[in-house]
């Protein structure tokens, strides 16, 4: 696949760079190069950041880096199976749990919401940061919702952090979760409040609460172009009378 030439491989991550160094220095400069790519597609063309994971998989998947991003290319791609391949490979060649949240979601994705609960009570749920247990958690609360378990994904969301004042990384997303889980319980009132609070927290706009807050208020967007022109049309339907 072609790699644009403001590509240089220089752009990633320091440790990934160092772990490519096992590597011979030309191979290195590719692989570094198809991960840049997979980086900079994955939101925006998951499908295209898979191809370039692919191939970066092809040329050194002995590299637990390139195993992690083909993990993510191929769950942004939801091809859910191949990612829990990857991030298993990943968490074989360095030990590390913080996959194992995306690992859970990767089983709810292949419809095993049961899978992912027994994850979330696993020992290895209590070595990760307080980010990834936040994660594990939104993960759970998508697993009981999978169940249909309404009134329990409510419960799982309830936390320390969902009540804690302070805007962290995840804040924006536990309390969209929390409004959305609330609303699908009926429960609107309540659900309006949090994704109210979600707006204050999303700084960057990672969630649409704004939209899920004005479509509770009844607030509707309307084109005024469209708007424009179907005005025009009814005076041409007057004038003809």
């Amino acid at each position: 696949m072609p790699i644009p030439e403001d590509v240089t491989g220089e752009e990633i991550d320091k440790d990934v760079r160092q772990e490519l160094q096992s590597l011979p220095k030309t191979l290195a400069d590719d692989v570094a190069k198809n991960l840049v790519m997979v980086a900079r597609l994955l939101d925006e063309d998951p499908e295209g950041a898979y191809g370039y994971s692919r191939v970066a998989l092809r040329l050194a998947s002995r590299v637990a880096a390139v195993r992690e991003a083909a993990g993510f290319a191929s769950y942004a791609s939801q091809k859910y199976g191949e990612a829990l391949a990857e991030f298993r490979a990943a968490k074989r060649m360095t030990g590390n749990i913080d996959l194992w949240p995306v690992m859970a979601d990767c089983e709810r994705g292949l419809g095993r919401p049961e899978k992912a609960l027994d994850m979330a009570g696993a020992p290895e749920v209590h070595k990760l940061d307080k980010a990834g247990q936040v994660e594990m958690r939104l993960v759970a609360a998508g697993a009981r919702r999978d169940m249909g378990q309404l009134d329990a994904a409510i419960v799982t969301l309830q936390s320390p952090e969902l009540a804690s004042n302070s805007v962290q990384p995840w804040t924006a997303r536990l309390r969209y979760a929390y409004a959305d889980a609330l609303l699908a319980a009926g429960r609107e009132s309540e659900a309006r409040e949090w994704f109210a609070k979600a707006v204050e927290a999303d700084r960057d706009g990672s969630t649409d609460a704004s939209d899920r807050l004005a479509e509770l208020d009844g607030v509707e967007f309307v084109d005024a172009l469209a708007e424009d022109e179907g005005e025009g049309g009814e005076a041409s339907a007057e004038e003809k009378d």
